[in-house]
């Protein structure tokens, strides 16, 4: 049911993020809200909400396109848009990891039936003439860049509770899923990450992400705010917890 994804939740949803205006096609696009949104909805098996978000913020888009005098007509006005398009598409793979393909899978579904055609997608993005142990080398730098003086430890937790969870986890995770593109930057893949996470109720990873989505640049405010998101989405879709979700650390700012 997509009956929770209302233009006034959704408008909540907005005002959490600590926003530095909308004035603007990249100001629109720059804001992170709707990455965690969608995913959460995904997440917490609401897939119908997912091109409700998409529409929500497309609507956004062209609006501040007509303002600031982007042609209907241009590559620029396709261009902006088809990145919107790409960002919640790839968040949404990206959060299958945790949340499970099957969600996604609807979820991408459903996108694709509210999405024009000039924005749809034809092409494998991820570079496929790459190696494995090429997606060895940039998933580790992706996660050493993320969990930075934590990331020996967490890799050596991984990698005694099973070997090939620790390779599975920086190469197809890392490697080949979060950095196979360069459509989200390094703090929205952590958000998308947060968003399923608190959806799945795993404290002990929402913990971790939080604090690297302020590795990745977020202020402690964002990060709070894309907590707050999530939990609201998953709250409306009637997710609960075992011993509710844990809060940003004051001492994981950058």
């Amino acid at each position: 049911m997509a009956d929770i994804a209302t233009t006034p939740f959704l408008n909540a949803l907005k005002s959490i993020y600590p926003s530095q205006g909308l004035t603007t096609p990249d100001g629109v696009l720059e804001q992170p809200w709707y990455i965690v949104a969608a995913v959460s909805f995904s997440a917490s098996r609401k897939p119908a909400a997912v091109p409700i978000v998409f529409q929500f913020v497309l609507h956004e888009l062209e609006a501040a396109q007509l303002v600031t005098g982007v042609r209907a007509d241009s590559e620029e006005w396709r261009a902006q848009r088809l990145k919107l398009a790409n960002k919640i598409r790839e968040a949404l793979l990206h959060s299958g990891l945790l949340s499970g393909v099957p969600r996604i899978i609807e979820s991408l579904i459903a996108l694709h039936g509210a999405t024009p055609e000039e924005l749809q997608t034809k092409e494998v993005l991820r570079d496929r003439t790459k190696t494995i142990a090429d997606y060895e080398q940039s998933g580790e730098r992706l996660f050493r860049s993320m969990y930075r003086e934590t990331a020996d430890t967490v890799q050596g937790l991984l990698d005694r509770a099973y070997p090939d969870l620790g390779w599975f986890c920086n190469t197809v995770g890392y490697g080949i899923t979060y950095g196979g593109t360069n459509v989200l930057t390094q703090v929205e893949i952590s958000y998308a990450i947060v968003a399923a996470l608190i959806a799945v109720d795993a404290p002990r990873q929402i913990t971790w992400h939080l604090a690297n989505a302020q590795h990745g640049g977020a202020t402690f405010e964002e990060a709070r705010a894309v907590r707050e998101i999530a939990v609201t989405v998953a709250q409306a879709a009637g997710v609960t917890w075992s011993d509710g979700v844990p809060e940003v650390a004051a001492g994981d700012k950058p």
